[in-house]
């Protein structure tokens, strides 16, 4: 944005230049006053009438900008929100997985200590 800023001075400074040149000339031009001020005068609002139209360029300008940035931040928030979600569903279900493995082992375990200690208790009788 600093380039546009650089811009927008540079065109201030062009058009007080050239306000300030037609001023003096106009001033130091032998004329009656009357007929000075009406030419200022009709300056002025030249200069006004282009500071409005360039104002307004610049604006759609700032417009535009605005909304390909917004949308382009848009989609890359749609974008790393869906390969979250995608990547939070696969660790979930590889812990799941690993939950079901191990608990079927430690189950199947489990039993098989049970049977050894009847056995045990079996051959105590």
């Amino acid at each position: 944005m600093s380039k546009k800023s650089n811009s927008a001075a540079v065109l201030a400074a062009l058009l007080a230049g050239a306000a300030t040149g037609v001023i003096l000339g106009l001033l130091y031009a032998p004329e009656e006053g009357k007929e000075t001020r009406k030419k200022i005068k009709d300056k002025a609002n030249d200069l006004k009438d282009k500071a409005v139209d360039e104002y307004g360029r610049t604006s759609e300008v700032v417009k535009d900008k605005y909304s390909e940035v917004s949308h382009n931040v848009k989609d890359k928030y749609n974008s790393l929100s869906s390969t979250f979600k995608e990547t939070a569903q696969n660790v979930a279900s590889t812990v799941k997985d690993s939950y079901d493995k191990y608990k079927d082992q430690i189950v199947s375990k489990t039993s098989d200590v049970v049977k050894d200690v009847e056995t045990e208790l079996d051959g105590l009788k």
